[in-house]
């Protein structure tokens, strides 16, 4: 009584006006992934390996552990030695390093000034 009838519509337009709308659609979420998740990340890797790779004797450091530390020896690429306190050492994976707290400043300046 007060709902009307639905009545068919007729047939549209051009089909292919829906592919192209969807290849759109596609080519636009992607676009946000990227620009809001991907990118960002890879900025944070590219951080993360640049102050690994600047490390050096005497950085003090925060592992991912939480432990903090001081860099006694660069062993190789994937490991340094840290104090944790006087007399105690731990040899450390590179990548489980996730800050420098303080850097020491190279020889080179310190003799200049």
């Amino acid at each position: 009584m007060f709902i009307s009838t639905a009545w068919a519509q007729g047939a549209g337009g051009a089909g292919g006006g829906g592919l192209m709308q969807t290849i759109i659609m596609m080519a636009l979420i992607f676009g946000v992934f990227y620009f809001l998740m991907i990118r960002p990340q890879q900025k944070k890797v590219k951080a993360h390996r640049e102050m690994i790779g600047a490390l050096s004797r005497g950085d003090k450091i925060v592992t991912a552990g939480g432990v903090f530390g001081k860099v006694t020896k660069v062993v190789n690429d994937l490991e340094v030695i840290v104090e944790i306190t006087e007399g105690v050492r731990v040899r450390v994976v590179r990548g489980t390093i996730t800050e420098v707290v303080s850097k020491t400043q190279p020889a080179n300046d310190t003799a200049k000034k």
